[in-house]
């Protein structure tokens, strides 16, 4: 997987299909978002994207994200 950052459009599957967005913040400490626990350490960061189409926020882990090309 090639190294993901802030700025970098990425997409990602929802329960209606894949979601193409934007990452605006990486996290390598545990955190909350929206209600959930997350994990996430500077070995296995996490991300919280922006959608394009709904400008909706929701925090992935790397491996669920797939970087497009600019």
């Amino acid at each position: 997987m090639s190294e993901l950052n802030k700025g970098d459009r990425v997409s990602w599957s929802t329960s209606q299909g894949r979601t193409h967005g934007t990452i605006v913040e990486r996290r390598v400490k545990d955190f909350e978002f929206d209600g959930q626990q997350f994990r996430a350490s500077s070995e296995e960061p996490a991300f919280i994207v922006e959608s394009e189409k709904t400008g909706a926020k929701a925090a992935h882990k790397g491996s669920a994200l797939r970087k497009l090309q600019s």
